[in-house]
C-alpha cells in the first residue's frame, strides 16, 4: 500500500470518528468526576454527579451533602416500578426546613430520566427543586422534558449500589395522614459524604 493510500485512509477514519462523536455525543461528560457516597440503614449507594450537564442541580446538592443536610433524613416515597424519593423529611415524617432558595429547572440538559439516575424532586412549579430528590428504578421517560413542558432535572447516576435502591423500593409501604407510599419501617439516610 502506498503512503498516500494509506495516509488517505487514516484521513478518512479520522474524519468518520470525529464526526460521529458530533453527531452522537455521549450524554455523560467525561469531565463528570465528583462522587457522593450515601449511606443507608439498608447499606451503601454510590452516586456520580453529572457536573458540565446539570451545574446548577450538583452545585445544589454538594452544598446540601457538604453541609451535612441529609443525615438523619428517609427516603420517604417509594414506589415500585417507579423511584424512591427522599432528602427533606426525618422519620416521624417532619419537613426539615432547607437551607438554600429554589433552584432553575435544568430538565432541558438533554438527560433522561432512566433507570439508576438521580433526579431533583419539586413541586407543580417547574422551578421550586430544594433538597429532594428521587432515584429511578425504571426508565421513566414521562419525566422528562418534552414538548409539554418542564421535566425533572437528572444530575447524576447510581454507579454503585443499585442493588440497595432496589431494596428500598421493595419495602412495604402506608399511608400516613396525606402522604403516601411511605416505608413502614423507616429508610434512613444515615450520611451522604463526597468520595
Amino acid at each position: 500500500m502506498t503512503t498516500m493510500k494509506l495516509t488517505s485512509l487514516l484521513t478518512l477514519a479520522f474524519l468518520i470518528i470525529t464526526m460521529t462523536t458530533m453527531v452522537f455525543p455521549n450524554p455523560q461528560s467525561k469531565e463528570d468526576t465528583t462522587k457522593v457516597v450515601m449511606t443507608t440503614n439498608l447499606g451503601t449507594i454510590t452516586i456520580l454527579l453529572f457536573e458540565r450537564e446539570a451545574p446548577i442541580s450538583v452545585k445544589n446538592f454538594l452544598a446540601y451533602v457538604d453541609s451535612g443536610f441529609y443525615s438523619g433524613l428517609t427516603f420517604h416515597r417509594v414506589i415500585p416500578g417507579f423511584m424512591v424519593q427522599g432528602g427533606g423529611f426525618m422519620k416521624n415524617l417532619t419537613k426539615r426546613q432547607t437551607i438554600l432558595p429554589p433552584i432553575k429547572n435544568e430538565s432541558d440538559n438533554g438527560m433522561k430520566n432512566e433507570r439508576g439516575t438521580l433526579s431533583m424532586a419539586r413541586t407543580s412549579d417547574p422551578h421550586s427543586a430544594t433538597s429532594q430528590f428521587f432515584i429511578s428504578v425504571a426508565d421513566n421517560a414521562s419525566l422528562d422534558f418534552s414538548a409539554r413542558g418542564w421535566g425533572y432535572a437528572v444530575f447524576g447516576k447510581v454507579i454503585e449500589g443499585m442493588d440497595v435502591v432496589d431494596k428500598i423500593v421493595a419495602v412495604t409501604t402506608e399511608t400516613r395522614g396525606a402522604m403516601k407510599d411511605v416505608p413502614v419501617d423507616p429508610v434512613i439516610i444515615i450520611s451522604a459524604k463526597r468520595k
